[in-house]
């Protein structure tokens, strides 16, 4: 293939754009950001887990507490319909004294449940500092979540805009190369992630490995407008002063 040399060496520029669209597209692809927030929505999920696990058990409690309250009352109702027949204090004495060891036994009884709903209502307290604390902690960590996330977006943002500027210089450049050319550049780009390299100093720029003595002896035989492709990596290798043929 044959190409004006000041449209090989323009290739170069060409190569610059694309090697930081390239960094660009893989910063954007490999952000801190990223591998941080899948770990806080790793963190978050088990911290909301926890936090429904906890509220049950805190649920539960309330209804323990609120059923104990319940028997609690019945018996107080009940001590208090028994308490009002014996002030009374009519009937059989073998009745009032029924009443009396009944109104005993439902205080022995109010006195249990009593102690149990205190007991209940101190393991709903505990959970409920549990339950507080974890809410704390999802409420700090979807703080910083966000805080990641803004970074993230400000970040993508400035790669995007850069993307932008890079692609704005790209496109006219590329348009005034001959065809051709472009489309052997976009060929090998696309198999190796570079088209073209400076040879320089007896070196492809691509592959980074010197010529060998046939191989310069090629290049120096060869006319300036040949588009000449390095043996090893394949890569279009533009001639300047600089490569020391």
């Amino acid at each position: 293939m044959k190409a004006d040399p000041q449209a090989q060496r323009r290739l170069l520029d060409l190569q610059a754009i694309d090697t930081s669209l390239a960094q660009l597209a893989h910063k954007r692809k490999t952000l801190p950001e990223h591998a941080e927030l899948d770990r806080m929505a790793r963190e978050l999920s088990a911290l909301e887990d926890e936090r429904v696990r906890v509220q049950v058990g805190v649920d539960d409690l309330d209804r323990d507490i609120a059923r104990m309250e319940k028997d609690v009352e019945q018996v107080r109702v009940r001590a208090a319909k028994d308490q009002s027949r014996l002030d009374v204090g009519t009937g059989p004495a073998r009745e009032l004294q029924a009443l009396q060891h009944e109104l005993e036994t439902l205080a022995r009884r109010q006195g249990e449940l009593e102690d149990a709903e205190l007991e209940l209502m101190e393991q709903r307290e505990s959970a409920q500092g549990v339950l507080d604390e974890v809410a704390q902690r999802l409420t700090a960590l979807r703080e910083q979540r966000d805080e990641v996330q803004r970074r993230r977006d400000e970040t993508l943002s400035e790669i995007g805009r850069e993307e932008e500027f890079r692609r704005s210089g790209r496109a006219p450049l590329a348009g005034d190369l001959p065809s051709d050319l472009i489309q052997l550049y976009e060929r090998i780009r696309e198999q190796t992630g570079l088209g073209a390299a400076l040879l320089r100093g007896g070196r492809c720029g691509g592959c980074r490995l010197d010529l060998s003595g046939s191989e310069r002896a090629r290049l120096r035989a060869a006319p300036a407008d040949e588009v000449v492709r390095c043996e090893e990596c394949g890569r279009i290798m533009v001639r300047t002063e600089e490569s020391g043929l």
